[in-house]
Parts: C-alpha cells; sequence; structure tokens
C-alpha cells in the first residue's frame, strides 16, 4: 500500500503547480538571477579590445588547452574577455580544497565532524576567503599575460592590470554571493544552476555548428542522426545511473519503554553508484589541460635545448589523443576512488549506527560493519568509476575519427543532467511542501467546523479574563 508521500507526489499536477505561489517567486527569482548573469558574459573588461580578444581566442593554429574549458563553464565569458570571466571556478576549486582539507587536517576536521551548524558555517567562511585568494592569483595571471600582448589592449600598463584583477575577482565575488542567494531564495544549487547556465548557452551554437557540417557536405546525414541518437541514449544511462543506489537494510532493536514495547524499526542506508559526482572529471581534465596552457602561454619564449621535448609532448595532450585518452580515463578512476574515501568514511558510519542502536542484519556492528560497508562501496566506485570514464571517453573517440569540430565535453553532458535531476528534484519537494499545507489547513478549518457546530447551539469556548 503506498504511504501518503507517495499518493500526494502520485496526485501532483499543472493544477498544483498553479496554486503553489511560493514556488512561483522562488522560479521567478532564480529565472531573474540567471538572466542577470548572462548579461555579465557580455560586459568586457575595461581597456581589452573585445574584437582583436576574440580573433587572438579564435586562432585556429593555437591550442588553448584548459580556457577552452572554462570558456565552456562560463557560456563564453572567456572568448569576450567578461566581468564573469572567471566564473565561479575559483570558488569551486576553493571548496574543493576545503573539503580534502576536511579530511586530513585536523583542526578542520573535528570542526567539521562535532563543530554543527557553527562549524559549518566557519568552513564556508573559509572557503570564501580562499575564494577571494584564488581569485586574486587568477586574475593576476590574465592581467599580465594580457598587458603582454600587443594589439589587444588600448592603454598598457599597470593601471590595466590593477583594474583587471579588481574587476575579474569582483566578478567572481558578486557570482558567489549571486548563488548564494539562488540557494536560499531560489530553486536548486545557485553555484551549479550558474555552471548549467554557462554551460547551456553554449548548447545552440554547437548543434548548429553540426547541422552546418552537414549541409556543407562534411558530414553526412546519417553520421548526423547516429549522434544524435547516441546523444539521447548518454542522457538516458546518465539518469539511470545517477539514480542507481544501493540500499542496505539497517535495523534497530526493541527496547522496553514502560509498560509498552517501543523500538525496532527498519530504515535504509543508500549507497549511490556515483558517489563521487562531477569531481572526477573536472580533476582530470584540469591537470591534462594544464600542460597544453602553459605552453601555449610560453610558445614565443627560447626554450632550452632539454626542454624540447615539451612541446612535442604536450602536442599529444590534445583531444581525440591516444595519450591523452589514455592518460583522461586513468585519472578518472584514480580521482572517483579518491574522492569517495575522503567524502565517505565507512568507520565514522559504523559507529553512528553502533551508537544509535542501529545494525546490519547478520553482520556484528562496529569494526566487522565498518570493513562491509568499505567493500560494498569498493564494489559500487568500481561500477561508477567505469560509468564516468565511459561517458568521458566517448566523445574523445568521436574526435578522433571524426575531427574537433565534433567535441563535445562528458563534464559538461554530466554536470547538465546532474543539475537538472536535482532541480526537478528540488521542485517537486516543494510541490508536495505545498500539498501537505494544504492538507494542514483543511484540516484546522474542519476541526473549527464541528467546534463551533451547525445547529446553533454548538459548544462556546470560555471568555478570556
Amino acid at each position: 500500500m503506498a504511504s501518503a508521500a507517495e499518493q500526494l507526489a502520485a496526485n501532483m499536477n499543472m493544477g498544483s503547480f498553479a496554486k503553489a505561489t511560493e514556488l512561483h517567486k522562488r522560479l521567478l527569482f532564480t529565472l531573474g538571477a540567471l538572466i542577470v548573469y548572462r548579461i555579465g558574459t557580455y560586459v568586457p573588461i575595461p581597456g581589452i579590445n573585445s574584437e582583436a580578444f576574440l580573433q587572438f581566442f579564435q586562432n585556429p593554429d593555437g591550442q588553448r588547452g584548459i580556457l577552452d574549458m572554462f570558456n565552456m563553464f562560463s557560456g563564453g565569458a572567456v572568448e569576450r574577455m567578461a566581468v564573469f570571466a572567471l566564473n565561479v571556478m575559483p570558488y569551486i576549486s576553493a571548496s574543493i580544497i576545503v573539503t580534502l582539507m576536511g579530511a586530513v587536517y585536523p583542526p578542520w576536521e573535528k570542526l567539521k565532524k562535532e563543530g554543527g551548524e557553527s562549524g559549518r558555517k566557519q568552513l564556508n567562511q573559509y572557503t570564501r576567503y580562499l575564494t577571494v585568494v584564488l581569485a586574486l592569483f587568477q586574475s593576476a595571471g590574465i592581467g599580465i599575460g594580457l598587458n603582454a600582448q600587443s594589439g589587444l589592449i588600448a592603454e598598457p600598463g599597470l593601471f590595466f592590470i590593477v583594474s583587471t584583477i579588481t574587476t575579474l575577482t569582483g566578478g567572481t565575488m558578486f557570482l558567489m554571493w549571486l548563488g548564494e542567494q539562488i540557494t536560499a531564495r531560489g530553486v536548486g544549487n545557485g553555484i551549479s544552476l550558474i555552471i548549467f547556465a554557462g554551460i547551456v548557452a553554449v548548447l545552440p551554437g554547437t548543434i548548429a555548428r553540426l547541422f552546418g557540417l552537414a549541409s556543407t557536405g562534411q558530414m553526412s546525414a546519417i553520421v548526423l542522426l547516429f549522434i544524435a541518437a547516441m546523444a539521447i541514449s548518454v542522457v538516458v544511462f546518465i539518469v539511470f545511473m545517477e539514480r542507481a543506489q544501493r540500499r542496505l537494510l539497517i535495523q534497530y532493536p526493541k527496547r522496553q519503554e514502560g509498560n509498552r514495547m517501543a523500538g525496532g524499526e527498519r530504515s535504509f542506508l543508500p549507497l549511490k553508484v556515483n558517489t563521487a559526482g562531477v569531481i572526477p572529471p573536472i580533476f582530470a581534465s584540469s591537470l591534462l589541460m594544464l600542460p597544453t596552457t602553459v605552453v601555449q602561454m610560453t610558445a614565443n619564449a627560447d626554450l632550452p635545448a632539454w626542454l624540447s621535448w615539451v612541446p612535442l609532448a604536450a602536442g599529444q595532450m590534445q583531444h581525440g589523443q591516444p595519450l591523452f585518452t589514455v592518460l583522461y580515463g586513468v585519472l578518472i578512476v584514480f580521482f572517483c576512488f579518491f574522492y569517495t574515501s575522503i567524502t565517505f568514511n565507512p568507520e565514522d558510519t559504523a559507529e553512528n549506527l553502533r551508537k544509535y542502536g542501529g545494525f546490519l542484519p547478520g553482520i556484528r556492528p562496529g569494526k566487522r560493519t565498518a570493513e562491509y560497508l568499505d567493500y560494498v562501496l569498493t564494489r559500487l566506485t568500481t561500477i561508477g568509476a567505469a560509468y564516468i570514464t565511459a561517458v568521458c571517453l566517448l566523445p574523445e573517440i568521436l574526435v578522433a575519427n571524426m575531427g574537433q569540430g565534433l567535441y563535445f565535453g562528458g563534464t559538461s553532458v554530466l554536470i547538465v543532467v546532474s543539475v537538472t535531476m536535482d532541480t526537478v528534484a528540488q521542485i517537486q519537494s516543494q510541490l508536495l511542501a505545498h500539498q501537505y499545507e494544504g492538507l494542514i489547513k483543511k484540516a484546522k478549518l474542519r476541526g473549527r467546523g464541528r467546534t463551533g457546530g451547525s445547529s446553533g447551539k454548538g459548544i462556546t469556548a470560555p471568555a478570556r479574563r
């Protein structure tokens, strides 16, 4: 028999959505915030020649390395050198660093485990401080690099470098604040939605480029249909794997409370197949693109003879190259296991179950439970790593066989699908909460009607003194 929550979820329709006025306000706020973000991606930094920089960025003779990934995540803000060119990538990097430090640095580990809400706020504050440091460092590198290029800057000099640092850092801090406002007053995770909006913004251009290749005869219609069918299949596969989980049965013993028996409940411990999320491909692609970026920045420099192999090796670190594909897959698998081991600790989970009296049927509490959780998690992570590797390497195989013009990142597809699923789940929870509120109001009105009576001889409440 379905529970009350499942019955309410089954009854959700457009009528219930139309009555959820609070949800309407949240959706409108989220949409307005994303529009503000998109407008900022078209506002160039002061002193930059936008047309000259776009030609420099789109130079087909050079490889842009990690800038391609940043440009994709920022919705094209990097190629326009807009005020939001850094996007929220410094915040993402700071969050990952704080998460890693929370697992290996004892004071932060204690703050994370025992600090509660105040500890979480303190770690968030550390993340903001680190975001400012990373944004300053990255914007300084961009300002100095642009200042050294002739023809891109109207008036090169110290003033341009300082204004670039201030503008780009301020843009990142504004987006961080905007993301927090979306999370608090809108729908979904604000930072994830900002990245989602940037990736979705470049999808129409990618689709138009595919149709352009088909119209000029560079790609056959059969290949185009194959790519469309494969893209739909990949999205369906991602949705299936992101929802997949292993539910471990947790049993709580019965206990005597007065004259009755209490307890004996059952619950489930859900373990996702993809516990690491999209962090492994982001880490892997960032590490692999870094050498290409360094080589591109030092292309005009005279390297020593013993470093003559660096440009040749960097040429193999491009999308579609065999060396890049192999290293990309290896790094994804490594970061899947590494990040999962940091975010989920079987020993802590087993200890918490023991404290609250829960146990896995047939397994002793304590060390044996931790070993069993580690065993199950290792098997799930193996499946999850294989799934993420397959999704991310599929575009690399297409690039190797069909050319660079067809490249689309598996990381971007993972982010788009995951953020969409999370946002839809939050909208459903908002609708479910609205239905619960409606039921509570109806119950109160019925209670008042029964108290007041319908025959005129109802019970009157005693007068308050």
